[in-house]
């Protein structure tokens, strides 16, 4: 990431994802797996990324992730991007995890990686990102 996020800050970007934990995704001392929250991550990258490029986006690296805080069943989790830096055919999104806790109204950030993406076309071969439309 060119600025680490602050850990106790709001979230950057947008809200991309908004999910509840359940039963199902827990480990045996009943906190929701990692590999949960990363897979939610990686879905909420890839609807940045594909309205970003404009087409399909494959996963091609996360940077090292860091878990700050377990989630519970009953959390919410609220998934934010925002893209980074943009290449010829790929591009990094910042994405920071949190939980709204059970029943309040706290959120605690659980974890933020960057992810990079690569823009493909229907074959799977790398393909130019599109010059940002004028607003």
């Amino acid at each position: 990431m060119s600025t680490p996020p602050d850990h106790n800050g709001p979230p950057r970007g947008h809200l991309t994802v908004r999910t509840i934990a359940m039963p199902a995704d827990t480990n045996a001392n009943g906190d929701i797996f990692g590999g949960w929250v990363m897979s939610q991550m990686d879905q909420a990258g890839g609807i940045a990324g594909v309205e970003r490029a404009q087409g399909r986006v494959v996963t091609v690296k996360v940077d090292a992730m860091t878990f700050l805080a377990p989630m519970k069943v009953g959390d919410v989790l609220e998934v934010y991007t925002e893209v980074e830096s943009i290449g010829r055919t790929s591009m990094k999104i910042n994405i920071e995890a949190f939980a709204q806790r059970f029943r309040t109204t706290r959120r605690d950030k659980v974890t933020f990686a960057t992810f990079t993406f690569v823009a493909v076309d229907d074959d799977g071969r790398p393909r130019p990102i599109p010059a940002p439309e004028a607003s």
